[in-house]
């Protein structure tokens, strides 16, 4: 007899792991069916904190910009022949790499708050115009228009952030987060 209770339950066991799999591979279909269908907030790319983000990305930018790129210029760091000048001109470089990468994300966080992307949205150019400053500051080409370039989009950003309710405060980064990236 436990011969043939062995042979039932082998014969049960079959079907019914064939079930649970077809049932959960239905399910998976479903979910990702639901997860590739466009939603309502899809078209905005709504995020979870946007504001916040966007605070907090721009404010680096603007720590970085004003710390390692526009008060070095101010000092007379990036003038030729000064003391510490291609070192102020190598951290200057790091920082307006750091910027620029920070300003694009701040762009992205924008677009998941509708005050925020109306308001950042005439700046994304400026944004992207400041790809290749870096490279500039660092062999020391150019630094007053590089330098009024990033000051001047930071500023536009800190304002439209400030008109769509999220104040941008800056926040210096140190050093080694330059080297980081």
């Amino acid at each position: 007899m436990s011969l043939s209770a062995a042979a039932v339950r082998r014969s049960l066991v079959a079907p019914v792991l064939c079930g649970a799999l077809l049932a959960g591979t239905t399910a998976c279909n479903e979910k990702a069916d639901a997860a590739s269908a466009p939603s309502a907030s899809s078209s905005a790319e709504k995020q979870k904190f946007a504001k916040t983000r966007f605070v907090a990305n721009a404010g680096i930018a603007a720590g970085a910009t004003y710390q390692w790129i526009v008060k070095p210029f101010r000092a007379g760091k990036f003038k030729k022949g000064s003391n510490g000048r291609k070192f102020a001109l190598i951290k200057a470089g790091l920082a307006g790499t750091l910027a620029y990468n920070r300003l694009k994300a701040a762009s992205k966080n924008a677009k998941g708050d509708p005050a925020l992307a109306k308001a950042v949205a005439p700046l994304t150019a400026g944004i992207d115009a400041l790809k290749d400053l870096p490279s500039k500051l660092r062999k020391g080409d150019s630094t007053d228009s590089v330098v009024n370039s990033f000051d001047d989009v930071i500023n536009k950003v800190k304002d439209a952030g400030k008109g769509a309710g999220a104040e941008v405060k800056d926040k210096v980064p140190s050093a080694g987060d330059l080297a980081k990236g």
